[in-house]
């Protein structure tokens, strides 16, 4: 019994104790609503509806899910290095490939320079030796068809030639007075050009056959007036000249000359192409003679005439130049 009244009586000092706990939390939101209104009456005189959305609010933070891997930014940020070192491989790959293409380059380049100064060291050496052991050569005359009063055609004719005519070698003191006694009846211009005459005057005695004057003369041009846009003419003449006279190695040489000495002349062309008819006649190998076309295409193949290129093609034919 006694029991039973100690929790009634606990029951009444609960419920007494958690109605004042209510009565008095109402009076403090009581109190506080009455505050508020007073702010708003203060700040919004015309109403409290005259209320305005604050500038500044907080951020809304979303928690992650439970469970969910924290390490999400590193693997991402480790793919992008792995991505960012396999291209720098990759350049450098691209940078070391260049490198080793560029040295191979210079290498070819050193190589080529190297074998062509040697070839024509070798074929100069060659038409030297020729020149100094040949003996005599028979007289062969090749009809041209060059029929230009003062100027040689830039690509003449080349014609079958006649069969080889052999005659006993006359002596230089007889030619030279051959050619003498021959010269005069050929006219000499005079236009106040010493190198233009001469190279005109050894162009007639060329055409008329008369090749020791025409040399002479051609030779005197080419030697005197090396300045001169004539000394081009004037020394591929003298090889076309020592060629119809049939002395390919005397023509072989003043070609050569000519390639050498004027490699920016009118006729530097026509001497290379004309230097490789010289080693066919010496009878040279086709290879010495397939270096020379070569070399001939690969200097002036701008400014081969489309005569010339034909009649090139068709010697690599003939020599079976690769």
């Amino acid at each position: 019994m006694r029991n039973l009244m100690l929790a009634s009586v606990a029951a009444v000092m609960l419920t007494s104790g958690a109605a004042s706990a209510q009565v008095a939390v109402e009076g403090r939101v009581d109190r506080l609503e009455r505050e508020m209104r007073a702010v708003q009456r203060k700040v919004f005189p015309g109403g409290a509806g005259m209320t305005v959305e604050p500038q500044i609010t907080a951020p809304q933070t979303t928690s992650d899910p439970l469970g969910a891997p924290a390490a999400a930014p590193i693997t991402d940020l480790t793919a992008r290095v792995s991505a960012l070192e396999s291209s720098v491989r990759s350049v450098t790959g691209q940078v070391e490939q260049t490198g080793f293409r560029l040295r191979q380059l210079e290498e070819g380049f050193a190589a080529y320079k190297t074998a062509t100064d040697a070839r024509l060291k070798l074929l100069e050496d060659r038409a030297k030796a020729s020149l100094v052991s040949a003996p005599a050569e028979p007289a062969v005359v090749d009809a041209t068809g060059d029929t230009s009063p003062v100027t040689p055609p830039t690509r003449p004719a080349v014609r079958p030639t006649r069969p080889a005519v052999t005659t006993p070698a006359p002596t230089p003191a007889a030619t030279e007075v051959a050619a003498d006694d021959a010269a005069p009846a050929i006219e000499r211009p005079s236009t106040g050009d010493p190198a233009e005459d001469g190279y005109t005057y050894g162009y007639r005695l060329w055409q008329a056959k008369q090749y020791a004057a025409a040399e002479k003369e051609l030779k005197a041009v080419a030697d005197k007036y090396p300045k001169h846009r004539r000394a081009s003419f004037a020394q591929n003449l003298l090889g076309r000249s020592y060629l119809d006279e049939g002395k390919p190695s005397l023509a072989s040489l003043a070609f050569y000359d000519s390639y050498k000495k004027f490699p920016e002349g009118e006729r530097a062309p026509d001497s290379l192409y004309y230097l490789a008819q010289s080693l066919v006649k010496l009878k040279k190998p086709a290879a010495d003679v397939c270096k020379v076309y070569t070399e001939l295409t690969e200097v002036y193949g701008e400014k081969l005439t489309s005569g010339m290129k034909a009649d090139i093609a068709k010697g690599r034919a003939a020599q079976k130049c690769s």
